[in-house]
């Protein structure tokens, strides 16, 4: 066996053992274990394990920032303050309820990125959920995961994939990514809102909600916790338009946030460090190496080559084929790796603006066929786990496929036509 099919043999167990989960480990051990397992057997030098892994310096920070950002607004009680003010603005409509949860996470999934929908939406929706005395949160909890990708490509911040894509000074101005992705996002939106809502109308139509909660006071620490969240997104805004990496003001703000509120509560940081979710960090890590590996076999200059080719043969045809396949793909060994696979590819090839476009969609979309289609909804996960509650893989890829294909292939069509 050459050493290319033991390298793709390794990449496609290890995406397997992030997808199924076998003993019920984390994702993260799959993703180290089949990285190692590259490096031992000599299919990957060390140095370019490292030069691999050090390619997700920018997406550590950023997670790091993010996930800080979320354990101290959730541990101040900033989240559970919001959840009382969404509930008394529902006046007992579950169905209004599930409307008004999806508009703020659009909100947060365009100004803050999807994986902050997931790392600080989540905790939110289900303290809304338990203020509003709901006997079943799965609707609710399900908004956040499907809007964090369907939501990802309203702005070149809402996903760091989409910085992947067209990094390399290939990141096309704000008014040519409005006039690109303002209508395929709207559509994308839109339909799965709709798929959504129907997909849980009837749970909704038999739940009750409370119409009054008691009101919460909020403490000097949740309006820190609150006005960090805020700062962040006007700093991403601010760093995307000068094209700088997200990473970095991200940890910063997380950082000085955490600094201030330990000073403010007297406190050592040991609370907050305990409750973020660090087996994220191997996980992206492993599959960056797992990339590298890839890359190295000549997959970067192949698909770089058969996209050049099909897309002077028939732009449009190959937007939406490579939009679909991209997006299922992004299933099977998740939207990181092969947003980065995508992205070194279109950097390499010379294609219109359309079938760029169409991959883009399809990394950011297409995750929501599974739950580990993307980094956000496997963060998602993490922050369902953290509340002792848990929804299966078979439920969610039978529930993905109703919402995530329509609103895939209506976005490919809005973009191309």
């Amino acid at each position: 066996m050459t050493s290319i099919s033991l390298t793709w043999g390794i990449a496609g167990m290890t995406a397997l053992g992030v997808i199924t989960r076998p003993f019920r480990w984390p994702e993260a051990i799959w993703a180290v274990c089949g990285a190692l397992l590259l490096v031992l057997s000599g299919l990957i030098g060390w140095q370019d394990a490292w030069l691999g892994a050090s390619r997700g310096l920018d997406v550590y920070l950023f997670l790091i920032g993010m996930m800080l950002l979320s354990e101290l607004a959730r541990r101040e009680g900033l989240f559970d303050w919001l959840a009382v003010i969404a509930t008394s603005h529902a006046k007992g409509s579950p169905k209004r309820l599930f409307v008004l949860i999806y508009i703020v996470g659009i909100v947060v999934t365009a100004f803050l990125s999807n994986d902050a929908t997931a790392v600080v939406l989540t905790p939110a929706v289900y303290a809304a959920a338990r203020a509003a005395k709901v006997k079943e949160p799965l609707p609710y909890l399900l908004i956040c995961a499907f809007i964090a990708n369907a939501a990802s490509f309203v702005l070149p911040i809402s996903n760091p994939a989409n910085l992947v894509i067209f990094g390399g000074g290939h990141m096309p101005p704000l008014g040519r990514w409005l006039a690109t992705f303002a209508l395929p996002s709207v559509v994308a939106i839109a339909v799965t809102f709709v798929m959504l809502y129907g997909t849980q109308r009837r749970a909704l139509g038999s739940e009750t909600i409370a119409r009054e909660v008691e009101a919460l006071h909020l403490s000097p620490t949740a309006r820190l916790a609150g006005v960090g969240l805020v700062a962040t997104a006007i700093i991403l805004i601010v760093a995307s338009g000068f094209g700088f990496d997200l990473g970095l003001p991200t940890f910063a703000a997380g950082i000085v946030t955490s600094l201030l509120i330990m000073i403010v509560n007297r406190e050592g940081p040991a609370q907050t460090l305990r409750g973020i979710s660090w087996g994220v960090l191997p996980l992206v890590a492993g599959l960056f190496i797992i990339v590298e590996a890839l890359d190295r076999t000549g997959l970067t200059r192949m698909l770089a080559a058969q996209l050049t080719y099909y897309a002077q043969i028939s732009p449009e045809w190959t937007a939406m084929s490579s939009g679909v396949i991209v997006a299922f793909v992004s299933n099977l060994v998740n939207n990181l790796p092969s947003g980065l696979v995508a992205g070194s590819a279109v950097q390499a090839a010379n294609v219109p603006d359309t079938v760029s476009g169409a991959i883009l969609i399809g990394v950011d979309l297409g995750p929501n066929l599974s739950v580990t289609g993307s980094l956000a909804t496997i963060l998602w996960l993490s922050a369902l786990r953290r509340e002792n509650y848990h929804i299966g893989a078979w439920q969610f890829l039978k529930l993905g496929t109703v919402v995530m294909i329509p609103a895939l292939l209506l976005s490919l069509l809005a973009l191309v036509l």
